[in-house]
């Protein structure tokens, strides 16, 4: 098998492996998928500095607005989020993840970020920065992929 098919068989493992692993982690936590997808978002955006309402959490997980309302409701009464209001629009909600939901992701993910710890630190630093331009762009094409998807299904 060429390298380059390895490899993409290899990212395809690694995603059902991933998944794999996040319906055993919820499941003991009792915690619902889209729960999970929904707090990893709220991670990224903290990190990228963005405010997080429940439209861009419908936008992000292609929920209807009935199922965006159930998910903070779930959220909000796990203890996970907070809903603030608005200072300059009061119509619009902000949401934002307690100390509760930062310890149960930390738990959740904690064994997994060890392990995969483990692997990265068997590489030196050029060749994680190359793994990691190249992991950039496989999500980069990844989203790509989504969006045009999702503009497919659109037209139809």
């Amino acid at each position: 098998m060429a390298a380059r098919d390895e490899l993409m068989a290899l990212m395809q493992q690694f995603t059902v492996e991933t998944d794999r692993y996040v319906d055993v982690a919820s499941e003991r936590d009792s915690l619902h998928r889209t729960d999970l997808h929904a707090l990893s978002i709220m991670i990224g955006a903290a990190r990228a500095g963005l405010t997080v309402t429940p439209g861009l959490l419908r936008e992000e997980l292609n929920l209807s607005s009935p199922a965006t309302t159930a998910l903070v409701d779930r959220l909000d009464s796990a203890g996970h989020v907070t809903r603030r209001r608005s200072e300059v629009d009061r119509r619009q909600v902000h949401l934002e993840m307690t100390e509760k939901a930062r310890t149960t992701g930390a738990m959740l993910f904690a064994p997994l970020a060890r392990h995969i710890s483990a692997v990265l630190d068997e590489y030196p630093e050029e060749q994680l920065a190359l793994l990691r331009d190249m992991l950039r762009k496989v999500t980069d094409a990844t989203i790509a992929a989504k969006n045009e998807a999702r503009d497919d299904a659109a037209a139809d």
